[in-house]
């Protein structure tokens, strides 16, 4: 397996900083082994949270080495037609550095609501809307009946650089490894133990094979917090305050690569013995040490998976 190791930020990491420290950060990014570049999703937020489409395209324009992905996009909250049109533009002018994981949203109903869709319909409309980019990418004269999305004879132009962009599906509930298995082209896994990733990955593997699928053993990733410090003690206390803490049965800890660079490593190859390949690290530290964090990543860890 291909061992790739990206940065991933949820919401904004760079405090009262404005768009130049986002930039300074691609950019740094970009001139490191880093192999990938992933934000967020957040339509609704009262804190600074970036559209991914938009500021990945910026991103985009500044690279030309860097894949991007979303981590993951909300994909009940957008008409697929659209979608399709602005990811193909994307993946088009980068010459086909697009990563695509969707899901089905937050878990609160503030988001579906904003954007007039109904909780019982998120599975329907991200099903159907998987289905839909793949034609629109692949076809001409698209038509489609759906319960959600009905299409008549609909084309789009450009088609995406990539001959078929991957899509994967984040979570890590049962319906979601089920949603991988049948339908995604990779599996994103956040904030889980690398227990929890093993067991994850043979679940898929068992709902593919029983749909008659096969999920790529290079496609299986998981996102988790990271922080350098002197051990992992010290590296925890950093990073408690800005770490994602979605969870309150796991410890932020268990689910983080935290202390000196043979903790990161450490950690990290836990993730690879459960089956993992693919990463989105993602720097729980003070704004100030974000760039830091992100040079120490490219320079201490990710040269030893070239």
């Amino acid at each position: 397996m291909g061992i790739g190791i990206g940065i991933g930020f949820s919401g904004w990491p760079f405090g009262d900083a404005g768009p130049e420290a986002f930039w300074s950060a691609v950019d740094l990014a970009e001139s490191l082994a880093i192999d990938s570049l992933w934000l967020s999703d957040r339509v609704v937020s009262d804190a600074l949270s970036l559209e991914p489409v938009v500021a990945l395209s910026w991103a985009a324009a500044r690279t030309r080495r860097m894949k991007f992905g979303t981590s993951v996009l909300a994909l009940p909250l957008r008409h697929p037609t659209v979608l399709a049109k602005e990811l193909a533009t994307l993946d088009f002018l980068s010459g086909g550095r697009l990563l695509l994981a969707v899901g089905l949203g937050r878990d609160d109903d503030t988001e579906l609501q904003a954007c007039g869709i109904h909780r019982s319909e998120r599975a329907g409309r991200t099903e159907e809307a998987v289905h839909l980019l793949r034609a629109l990418w692949s076809e001409n004269g698209v038509s489609a009946q759906g319960k959600y999305y009905r299409l008549h004879d609909v084309s789009i132009q450009p088609k995406p650089a990539q001959a078929a962009p991957p899509i994967w599906v984040g979570g890590r509930s049962g319906p979601a490894f089920r949603r991988t298995a049948r339908l995604a082209d990779g599996w994103l896994g956040s904030q889980m133990t690398p227990r929890e990733v093993g067991a994850a990955i043979a679940r898929i593997r068992k709902y593919a094979a029983d749909y008659g699928r096969r999920i790529d053993d290079d496609h299986f990733g998981v996102l988790f917090n990271f922080c350098f410090a002197r051990d992992t003690a010290e590296a925890a206390r950093l990073a408690r305050p800005y770490a994602l803490r979605n969870r309150t049965d796991v410890d932020f800890v268990e689910t983080s690569a935290l202390g000196a660079a043979q903790d990161i490593t450490a950690t990290i190859q836990r993730y690879i013995d459960a089956g993992a390949s693919k990463f989105v690290a993602r720097p729980a530290c003070p704004p100030e040490a974000v760039h830091e964090q992100i040079k120490r990543l490219g320079t201490e860890v990710i040269p030893q998976y070239a």
